[in-house]
């Protein structure tokens, strides 16, 4: 077995533009090539310009004789050309999707996608016994609409909320899809987009049963061409999306298990495993932005620490926080401001937690906590705590934010997902409650 370089599955059709050229220019220049997105050259540095930044374009009526250096444009990731494919994991937390091949002189080679990298894994290394609804959990976030739904009310939400896709649900049951790829068609068409999403979306919904394994998942991804995998349940309920990006990271791990297995075969590759065995353990297990534990990880923690609390006959306690008008912090100071907010709230709940207590960021602004030993009063006393001392920050810029809580106990003979929805019940009433409070499931 030899992993490719990158040289060898990077897209080398690629377009570009200067970032000197207009607006107008760069959206010519997308929409004659039948692209979803080309490649700013910015002296050294490349950019990325989307559909998603079309559609903003469209939205705020920019002036389209603009220079494309007057967007607020991407960064993409670079990777030399000759480098091994196994040196692209880093960037799969990134949220980029593109890494750019560069040649020695700094000049683009092509671009690496989720895709490229999905396509060159072979679906017979990975394990039959690996489950589709085992990591669902870990799904990326869906958007969920009616057919009646007009597109034109989907566009903000799409490009603030970094969507590339919405499903079209009946009674639960997906019906269709709206992709960017459907939306670069519509614009090159000249559609007006006041019509209702069932006019252009794309139906029937190619979908695969949660039992699946991750190996049939992949070869399906590679069959179809898709970006995501669509999950029902036995009724054909929509169960969950899992993306490229999850499935590759699921690959990787088990790659580094075969390739000590196979010594002999991958010797040219074990000096590389050796020094990245500890970055893929942290990759799989931590958020990137925060370093708190990640959704995945919290769910195989509380599993652990539900079993001690019954040996023990200990009580327990869940917290679930959100950031209040998080979304107005990103839209008035950026995306770079709000990650140093949702930075600094990680850190300040780790201060002022318990060594005990196990934190993890649930998704967005959200932040779940675990509390072992603590009844519902205790875990209410440590809500507080954490409310009084995230308001006392003075974060840079954005100065002062506010949490809202949720608190729930764990009581033995219930599963996570139950305390959970408790908890969120009870987050739900703080924010009802005028926000930067704290609610517990005895006040719902």
């Amino acid at each position: 077995m030899r992993f490719l370089l990158i040289k060898e599955v990077a897209n080398t059709n690629v377009v570009s533009v200067d970032i000197s050229s207009s607006i107008l220019n760069a959206i010519d220049v997308m929409i004659r090539n039948n692209h979803r997105n080309i490649v700013i050259e910015d002296g050294v540095k490349y950019r990325i310009f989307t559909v998603l930044d079309v559609l903003k374009i469209q939205r705020d009526e920019i002036d389209l004789s603009l220079p494309i250096s007057s967007l607020k444009l991407d960064i993409i990731p670079t990777i030399s050309a000759d480098k091994n494919i196994l040196d692209t994991v880093e960037y799969l937390n990134n949220s980029m999707e593109y890494i750019c091949a560069i040649n020695d002189d700094n000049s683009l080679f092509g671009l690496i996608t989720h895709t490229d990298i999905t396509t060159h894994i072979d679906p017979h290394t990975l394990m039959d016994n690996y489950r589709l609804i085992d990591f669902l959990k870990i799904g990326s976030k869906m958007k969920t609409v009616s057919k009646d739904t007009l597109i034109s009310n989907l566009l903000s939400e799409m490009v603030e909320g970094f969507m590339d896709h919405v499903v079209v649900v009946e009674d639960m049951k997906p019906i269709g899809i709206l992709t960017t790829k459907d939306l670069m068609v519509l614009i090159k068409q000249k559609v007006q987009l006041d019509v209702s999403i069932s006019k252009f979306m794309s139906f029937p919904v190619d979908s695969i049963e949660r039992n699946a394994s991750i190996k049939e998942a992949l070869e399906f991804i590679q069959s179809k061409h898709y970006k995501r995998v669509v999950v029902v349940d036995e009724e054909g309920r929509l169960a969950g999306i899992v993306s490229q990006k999850e499935l590759i990271s699921l690959t990787y791990s088990k790659w580094a298990v075969l390739m000590k297995e196979y010594q002999d075969e991958l010797r040219e590759i074990n000096s590389i495993l050796e020094n990245k065995n500890k970055e893929y353990e942290t990759m799989a297990s931590t958020d990137s932005l925060t370093g708190l534990y990640n959704r995945y990880k919290f769910s195989e923690l509380y599993v652990s620490t539900y079993k001690s609390m019954v040996q023990r006959h200990n009580e327990m306690s869940l917290i679930l926080l959100d950031i209040d008008y998080f979304k107005n912090v990103n839209d008035k100071y950026g995306h770079n401001i709000g990650d140093k907010v949702l930075v600094q709230v990680a850190h300040t709940l780790l201060k002022t937690l318990r060594n005990v207590d196990i934190v993890a960021r649930w998704g967005g602004e959200e932040f779940v906590i675990l509390l072992p030993t603590a009844d519902l009063t205790n875990a209410y006393k440590i809500a507080e705590e954490l409310r009084y001392q995230v308001q006392e920050l003075e974060i840079d810029v954005a100065g002062h934010v506010t949490i809202s809580l949720g608190v729930s106990l764990v009581e033995e003979g219930s599963d996570m997902d139950e305390v959970i929805n408790k908890a969120d019940q009870a987050l739900y009433l703080a924010k009802a409650s005028g926000r930067n409070c704290v609610k517990t499931q005895d006040d719902i």
